[in-house]
């Protein structure tokens, strides 16, 4: 073999070498997507009809998730709202319709006081998907419900499941892994 055709073998081996391992890269990253995401990411595939878009919009909301400085709640905050999940809860029974509304509410001022932006559903229901993406999609369904109620369409099951997925969504938001002492705060 002459020195022209081994150069081009290690040329073509190289480009080779390289188009596998951009291969085996975007996989790797579509599957940490994926793992992360779960059905979030197949929503999110669906609705842009593509994958690079979609795993372009995921790291998106990652960055911006990031950003955020999402910040725990104080114990005093922490009891706080459970006392008013409590009461919204009980109001079910009578009020099930404005138990919804006060759900979707509480879980609104409870993302606010967290450093979410609250200003838009759609922002609101892709950052809930960073952190929490095995509940977006019960969060999604929770507002078509409560939007169903609101035109008094909603039956009382549909309002149960709405209230049960709010439910999921605010012990998230609340767990005791996110709140801090408030002699922390005070230091």
């Amino acid at each position: 073999m002459n020195t022209s055709t081994i150069v081009i073998v290690i040329v073509v081996v190289v480009v080779i070498g390289i188009i596998l391992g951009l291969i085996f890269s975007r996989r790797k990253k579509t599957e940490q997507l994926q793992n992360k995401f779960g059905t979030e990411y197949d929503h999110t595939v669906e609705r842009l009809g593509d994958d690079k878009k979609a795993q372009k919009e995921l790291e998106d909301r990652q960055k911006h998730v990031e950003s955020l400085k999402i910040r725990p709640l104080t114990e005093v905050e922490h009891e706080r709202y459970l006392k008013d999940w409590a009461a919204v809860q009980s109001k079910f029974v009578d009020e099930p319709g404005q138990a919804i509304i006060d759900a979707n509410h509480l879980i609104i001022e409870v993302m606010q006081l967290r450093n979410y932006p609250i200003s838009d559903f759609d922002q609101r229901a892709a950052d809930i998907s960073v952190k929490y993406p095995s509940l977006v999609t019960n969060y999604r369904a929770a507002r078509e419900i409560a939007i169903r109620n609101m035109e008094n369409k909603a039956d009382t099951e549909e309002l149960r499941n709405a209230m049960i997925h709010y439910r999921s969504l605010f012990d998230e938001l609340l767990k005791s892994d996110t709140t801090i002492k408030e002699e922390e705060k005070l230091r």
